[in-house]
């Protein structure tokens, strides 16, 4: 049974983490958070980053556990495996809430990366489960073979663009642990920014 709290969910406790038992005969009579390992900073976390509260009673010992509503669980703490490469971490960090959106896109210029063919040679394309028509592409090797056998062509992002239909999207990684959508546009605008600071001799 559990009872909802006004900052979160008391329940049942889960195992007690070594150094949280040990923090607790040290500070009896207190409630002890338990931050995401993913958060590094400094000063007070987030109010996304604690998983939740252990509290201890008056004689050391851990007698509750209060889950935090707001927590982002990060990719470690979900238990997925190391990502496969810099997209893919950067699709994992954005999916979870642990880093931006744009991060993915900017991980994706210059970069090759594999495309189903058909008998023409174009871009294979396909529809999200919402009807979005898509041309899906995969960063690693080990997301390209798990679609199956199929013919495909290894090609830049910035080369790929010019062929994907208007009204199309990017599917990324659609057999990886974290598929996203990415607008056409904003991969071109992106595109677009790195070439400018090229031009500039700047960073993008």
């Amino acid at each position: 049974m559990t009872q909802q709290g006004a900052e979160g969910t008391v329940g049942e406790l889960p195992p007690v983490p070594d150094e949280i038992g040990e923090a607790a005969r040290v500070a009896p009579d207190h409630w002890l958070g338990m931050v995401d390992p993913m958060w590094s900073g400094e000063g007070d976390p987030p109010e996304w980053a604690p998983a939740g509260r252990w509290r201890s009673g008056p004689d050391g010992e851990v007698e509750e556990w209060q889950d935090n509503p707001d927590y982002r669980p990060s990719p470690g703490a979900r238990g997925w495996p190391e990502p496969e490469d810099e997209v893919d971490r950067a699709s994992r960090l954005a999916a979870t809430g642990h880093g931006p959106g744009e991060a993915v896109t900017q991980t994706l210029l210059g970069r090759e990366v594999a495309v189903l063919t058909g008998p023409g040679g174009s871009p294979l394309s396909a529809a999200t489960p919402d009807g979005t028509p898509v041309v899906p592409l995969f960063t690693s090797p080990v997301f390209l073979h798990t679609v199956g056998r199929f013919a495909f062509e290894l090609v830049k992002v910035d080369d790929l663009l010019p062929r994907v239909p208007e009204g199309y999207a990017l599917c990324l990684n659609p057999s990886g642990p974290v598929s996203m959508t990415l607008e056409l546009d904003a991969v071109r605008d992106a595109v677009t920014v790195a070439d400018d600071a090229v031009a500039r001799g700047t960073d993008a």
